[in-house]
């Protein structure tokens, strides 16, 4: 069985930071494309991130470029994501997720097939 877990999450004045975590046990992801979401209240989980299974590749959302980087370590079989410049708007619960099948969707939550439990952000003005 697949477990995708998530840490890292917490409370962050705007303009600090956070780095999130995500492990993943049962499976080894090195072949998996990773990538990171999000949902705020109110609001349909949207992409922030993906990183390639060999990190050679990665891709961000518009409102995160240049703030945010996401890196892999394969050997660990974990996912991260640095989050830097924090803003109100990123207060969301952040999602890390693992596409085993090169869906071809990387940017949408049908392209993974594994998810996480998720993890708090919350930024204060």
């Amino acid at each position: 069985q697949v477990h995708v877990v998530e840490s890292g999450g917490g409370l962050v004045q705007a303009g600090g930071s956070l780095r999130l975590s995500c492990v993943v046990s049962g499976r080894t992801v090195s072949s998996y494309d990773m990538g990171w979401f999000r949902q705020a209240p109110g609001k349909e989980r949207e992409f922030v991130a993906v990183i390639s299974w060999s990190g050679d590749e990665t891709k961000y959302a518009d409102p995160v470029k240049g703030r945010f980087t996401i890196s892999r370590n394969n050997g660990q079989n974990a996912v991260s994501l640095q989050m830097n410049n924090l803003k109100p708007e990123d207060t969301a619960i952040y999602y890390c997720a693992a596409d085993r099948n090169y869906s071809g969707r990387p940017l949408s939550t049908g392209g993974y097939d594994y998810w996480g439990q998720g993890t708090q952000v919350t930024v204060s003005s």
